[in-house]
């Protein structure tokens, strides 16, 4: 058990609107025509690069849920070295990375960002970037209150 401060106890308002925020992201996945297991894996691999185990747990469960396997789930920390993924599926896991590591590279590459143009239409683009986005904000309150894990059900 964590004694760190719970922020969405402490500030629900704000909460509920990050959540709302990710909500909106789902929302606009699924408009876009975007697979499911595509935006989990987005999810899983922003908070794999952040250290939420949280969020992790959360979004591999949700996954597996939706159909995906456990061994492209295993694989996904080295998604490049296999040919297990789809292009769009690269294409959104290159991206997450550039967007979650803007610390170490202050950039999202000329060459991340057509590959994600030439694989996503604009409006599914702007989804995976939301998705990626939202995630990142979920992770570091994740990780700064140390969020314990759910029970498994």
């Amino acid at each position: 058990m964590s004694n760190r401060i719970p922020f969405g106890k402490n500030l629900p308002e704000a909460y509920e609107h990050l959540m709302a925020m990710h909500s909106a992201a789902a929302k606009a996945a699924a408009n876009a025509g975007l697979d499911r297991r595509l935006v989990e894996l987005v999810k899983i691999r922003a908070s794999q690069l952040n250290g939420c185990a949280f969020c992790v747990d959360v979004h591999t469960r949700d996954a597996r849920e939706l159909g995906e396997t456990e061994r492209r789930l295993y694989l996904l920390s080295t998604w490049w070295e296999t040919d297990l993924y789809t292009e769009q599926e690269r294409a959104a896991l290159e991206l997450t990375e550039a967007m979650t590591r803007l610390s170490q590279h202050q950039d999202v590459p000329d060459a991340v960002y057509e590959r994600a143009t030439t694989a996503f239409s604009e409006e599914q683009y702007t989804a995976v970037a939301w998705a990626a986005t939202v995630i990142n904000a979920l992770n570091r309150l994740g990780v700064t209150s140390r969020l314990p894990l759910p029970d498994q059900a």
